[in-house]
């Protein structure tokens, strides 16, 4: 079963300031289960088939300017259709004035009512985007989670092989950690997946034979970051002679995390490797294939050229 996730109505308020008009008894209890948000249009014109009671509806300029040519008897019909309806809350954009009859309906049927100042466009993006983010879905998973030069790298690899080690090395090159041992990956979008370190465990990292330290006490604020896309997956393996490793990075492997095919590189781990440097060419190497140059492919027609063969027919 797909598991949902709900954020409380309370915190959306305090988050985006919400200023509150009508505060139900239950108002700390009321939870939002969906991102999406809904300008209720058709609704105040009486269509209710394909209402959506669970989404936060915005009245802006052009729902209240409706209002407003209405007569009074069915303005007061309308509202309170609206009202019955019992939408999770309703938010006026743009501090635009609240009809009577809708605030003393809502305080009857107790459904929230709170305003902004801010236009209607703006702020449905931010609560849509806010919202995307409290309720995604989302995983745990054994490994750490490093920003090098601006891409999001998720280390993975059995206990001991050195992703912590690593990390370490990246922090001291001027790098940045987001997680350590455990990261919680939320797919925010159809396309990015962002993740983070569990609270308990934020900005600390487990070293065999040192302990636990706190990387922003010993190398500073610059060292971490609560949050990061992820761009690339790196497993590390112990090396394993007789295996065939990809040497020119024509082979292009990816790994499906919550419905998303993320890049994945396999690096192979052994004494006198500097694994901090690999990973660095491998962020750098991975921007750059997402810019549009994929120096395996170029290295692959130059050869192709000088064969003597068409690369475009390889």
């Amino acid at each position: 079963m797909k598991e949902t996730y709900k954020i409380a109505l309370s915190k959306i308020v305090d988050e985006f300031k919400f200023e509150v008009l009508v505060r139900p008894e239950n108002f700390e209890k009321i939870m939002i289960e969906t991102p999406e948000v809904n300008r209720p249009g058709l609704a105040l014109a009486g269509f209710y088939e394909v209402f959506d009671k669970v989404r936060i509806q915005l009245v802006g300029e052009a729902e209240t300017r409706y209002l407003q040519s209405l007569s009074d008897e069915k303005r007061k019909e309308m509202l309170e259709k609206f009202v019955d309806a019992l939408p999770v809350a309703i938010l006026y954009t743009r501090d635009l004035p609240v009809d009577e009859v809708l605030l003393n309906r809502a305080k009857l049927r107790q459904v929230p009512v709170l305003r902004t100042p801010v236009k209607t466009s703006p702020i449905m993006s931010s609560l849509i985007a806010s919202l995307n983010n409290y309720l995604a879905p989302r995983i745990t998973r054994h490994g750490g989670l490093v920003e090098v030069y601006g891409e999001g790298l998720l280390l993975l690899g059995d206990s001991g092989v050195g992703k912590s080690e690593t990390a370490i090395e990246l922090v001291k090159r001027g790098h940045r950690l987001i997680a350590d041992d455990a990261v919680e990956i939320k797919r925010v979008s159809e396309k990015t997946l962002v993740g983070s370190a569990p609270e308990m465990i934020r900005h600390y990292v487990e070293l065999r034979g040192i302990g636990i330290v706190d990387v922003r006490r010993l190398f500073g604020m610059g060292a971490i970051k609560e949050t990061e896309r992820i761009d690339l997956v790196i497993q590390l393996e112990s090396w394993v002679e007789g295996k065939m490793y990809d040497r020119l990075g024509m082979e292009e492997e990816h790994i499906n995390i919550l419905g998303l095919e993320i890049p994945l590189v396999t690096v192979p781990v052994r004494p006198g490797r500097n694994l901090a440097i690999i990973l660095e060419i491998a962020a750098m190497n991975n921007r750059q294939k997402r810019m549009g140059y994929n120096t395996a492919e170029e290295f692959n027609k130059k050869l192709m050229l000088q064969m003597g063969l068409d690369p475009n027919n390889s």
